[in-house]
């Protein structure tokens, strides 16, 4: 327990690579979903050679009214197509699963140089959240943040292979590429403005850029477990990059799971909740989960595309009308993943409560408010007597709740010399931020 807590961890954390290589013929309980949540319940399951796929789109004319369209129907439909015909080189993806999957094979004792832990959640990771006893999905990962610059911090990635650190660079900024083009793409199916999406993420300067490579070992009961549970992304949109040989992406469907076909070197990509918020719902984020395998181990590459983290997100003013109100109220990303910290993953329920705190048409700032909620997490759980004026950081108390004077002695009717004498407040330091007390603070740490 001393190790669990020097990392900030509740509980020493268990590499599932490790519990895979064991050779144990059954997974630990922890790891076990309940019932209804396993991949073999009696939910609805739909397998891709049924000939029931997310849809394929051409990004070979990235600019024209056809692949807008194309773009723009995926999105409203489906919230999820392949891309194909990118533009990110062929043997640039190679490479990138290459370098990450030789890092996942390198020693224990190398991979632990760069354990992760609650403060930031960069790092070669094996868990989400810090809830003592949660259950646990089947895989590992490692986190960076690509942008804003002020992110980056190359001591936070491996050296081992010796061309990651330069194959992962140029993939990021290929697929920030990508995804640019995108967006373009998706705000001409809307029939706004050019550049508007865009804009709302505060420009392709200020839209943050962080990767999640996920590592799915060889798993010896994958019908009672998941890699990744059940959730839409609270991003803006991702770009996944998955093993084109084992399949184990699943996209919810009305009440049935699709099983993904992935196409060789399509990019799979998917409308996150910023999107959806952006766009009145006329895009939609939809519930994904991952399966695992006995036989083969799976590796994927996720980039995630986000808004300006402290900048409002709120339904482009084109897309509100009097048929069509508006759904949800301004909220920044920051405030957003904060509120989804505190409920936990629910699948879709957390977007959609927004949508049902605006049609309940509380004034903003109610209690019930998504903006109340998110102040709330931000706000410290007790007062504090020292407070900085000169504080930047957005995440610290004092740069959000400034403290009220005490404006009673201005009222003493006795004159000044007879006031009583206050006594010096000692300086208390500072606890963290509410969201690194949280105990679902890494939920969603992109």
């Amino acid at each position: 327990m001393a190790e669990a807590a020097a990392s900030g961890w509740p509980e020493p954390v268990v590499r599932v690579q490790a519990l895979s290589e064991s050779g144990a013929a059954t997974i630990p309980e922890r790891y076990v979903r309940p019932e209804a949540e396993r991949p073999s319940s009696a939910a609805a399951t739909v397998d891709t050679d049924g000939g029931v796929n997310i849809p394929v789109v051409d990004l070979s004319s990235p600019g024209s009214a056809a692949t807008a369209r194309a773009v723009a129907e995926a999105c409203r439909e489906w919230g999820f197509f392949q891309a194909v015909n990118h533009g990110v080189p062929q043997a640039l993806l190679r490479r990138a699963r290459g370098v990450w999957r030789g890092f996942f094979h390198q020693p224990m004792e190398v991979k632990q140089r760069y354990a992760n832990s609650p403060a930031t959640y960069e790092g070669y990771g094996s868990r989400l959240g810090v809830d003592k006893g949660a259950r646990l999905d089947w895989g590992d990962y490692y986190f960076l943040h690509v942008r804003p610059p002020h992110l980056l911090s190359y001591d936070k990635w491996p050296y081992l292979p010796p061309d990651l650190r330069e194959t992962t660079e140029e993939y990021s900024r290929e697929v920030k590429g990508l995804c640019e083009r995108l967006m373009a793409a998706m705000t001409t199916g809307l029939g706004v403005g050019e550049g508007r999406l865009q804009a709302a993420f505060g420009g392709e300067e200020g839209a943050g850029v962080c990767v999640r490579v996920n590592y799915y070992p060889r798993c010896p009961q994958p019908e009672l477990t998941l890699g990744l549970s059940s959730h839409s992304d609270p991003g803006g949109m991702t770009v996944l990059l998955v093993d084109d040989r084992v399949k184990g992406l699943q996209v919810r469907r009305a009440n049935a799971w699709v099983t993904v076909q992935p196409v060789c070197d399509a990019f799979i990509v998917n409308v996150g909740d910023q999107i959806q918020v952006l766009t009145n719902a006329v895009y939609r984020s939809v519930e994904h989960r991952v399966m695992v395998n006995a036989a083969d181990e799976r590796l994927s590459i996720a980039l995630f595309y986000n808004p300006k983290s402290d900048l409002p997100v709120a339904p482009l003013p084109e897309l509100v009308s009097p048929e069509r109100p508006r759904l949800y109220m301004p909220m920044s990303f920051d405030e957003y993943r904060l509120y989804i910290r505190r409920n936990g993953p629910r699948g879709k329920s957390q977007v959609d409560r927004l949508a049902q705190i605006n049609k309940d048409d509380k004034p903003a700032g109610g209690s019930d408010s998504p903006l109340a909620v998110a102040s709330d997490l931000l706000r410290p759980s007790q007062p504090h007597r020292h407070h900085r004026k000169d504080v930047t950081d957005p995440d610290h108390p004092s740069a959000i709740h400034e403290p009220r004077r005490n404006t009673v002695v201005d009222k003493d009717p006795r004159p000044p010399h007879r006031l009583p004498r206050r006594r010096p407040r000692p300086v208390v330091p500072e606890p963290p931020p509410r969201y690194l007390r949280d105990p679902l603070v890494a939920l969603f740490p992109f």
